[in-house]
C-alpha cells in the first residue's frame, strides 16, 4: 500500500448541498426556507421563544446565590512549596512576594491560601493570608511555622 493508493470507501463522502444556485440544484430561489416570515430572514435567534408560552428557562427554580464581593485567593499546596524548596527556588521564610518572585504563585488575588496536598518536610516559615486547618499542623509537625496574616496587609 502506498500513499497514492489511500481512498475512503466508496459513498463515505458526499459533496455538500450547494443552496441557493439556480432552480436546477433543488434548493434554488428561497434556498429551502420557505416563503417570509422570521425563519426566512437571516440574524434570526429565536431558540428561547415558545410563541408567547414562559419560555422553560424562566419557569424553572432559580437557585443559590453568588456573592459579588467574595474573595478569591491563590491556592498553594504543602507539597509544591516543598517540591520549589527543594529545588532551591524558594529560600529563607516563605511570604507571599516570595511565592510570585519563584513562580509559584502567578497572581496574589485577595491574598495565598495554603492547603496541605503533598509531603512536606522544611523547617521554614510561612507567612500567607489564610491557611487550612491540616496545613497548619503539617508544617507545626515538620517543625516550622506557618503565620496567617490578615487581609488588609495585602491590599
Amino acid at each position: 500500500m502506498r500513499l497514492n493508493e489511500l481512498h475512503d470507501n466508496p459513498g463515505a463522502t458526499r459533496s455538500k448541498k450547494r443552496i441557493a444556485r439556480g432552480p436546477g440544484s433543488g434548493k434554488g430561489k428561497t434556498a429551502g426556507r420557505g416563503i417570509k416570515g422570521q425563519k426566512s430572514r437571516s440574524g434570526v435567534a429565536i431558540k428561547g421563544y415558545e410563541g408567547g408560552q414562559m419560555p422553560l428557562y424562566q419557569r424553572l427554580p432559580k437557585r443559590g446565590f453568588n456573592k459579588p464581593n467574595r474573595k478569591a485567593y491563590a491556592v498553594v499546596n504543602l507539597g509544591l512549596i516543598q517540591k520549589f524548596i527543594d529545588a532551591g527556588k524558594l529560600t529563607g521564610d516563605v511570604t507571599e512576594d516570595s511565592l510570585i518572585e519563584s513562580g509559584l504563585v502567578r497572581r496574589k488575588l485577595d491574598g495565598v491560601r495554603v492547603l496541605a496536598k503533598g509531603d512536606y518536610s522544611a523547617k521554614v516559615s510561612i507567612t500567607v493570608t489564610g491557611a487550612s486547618a491540616a496545613a497548619k499542623a503539617a508544617v507545626e509537625a515538620a517543625g516550622g511555622s506557618l503565620t496567617v496574616a490578615s487581609a488588609a496587609s495585602s491590599e
